[in-house]
């Protein structure tokens, strides 16, 4: 049976926790960031999990994640 092709942006923004959980970064914090609290930088740099319904298809797209 022939390897799986991974889809390279996907792997590039979704990762593995130790425990085992998908994560992803959270949208917002690369630029326009003046405006923006501190609390609310503070929080967008914490690591996201990945929605459930999504993660099947997620699998899909990086097989060996």
């Amino acid at each position: 049976m022939p390897k799986i092709k991974t889809n390279r942006s996907a792997a590039k923004r979704f990762f593995v926790s130790g425990s085992g959980k998908l994560l992803r970064r959270n949208a917002g914090k690369s630029h326009l960031l003046s405006h923006k609290s501190k609390r609310r930088k503070r929080a967008l740099g914490i690591n996201s999990e990945v929605f459930k319904g999504d993660q099947t298809r997620l699998k899909r797209l990086v097989p060996y994640l």
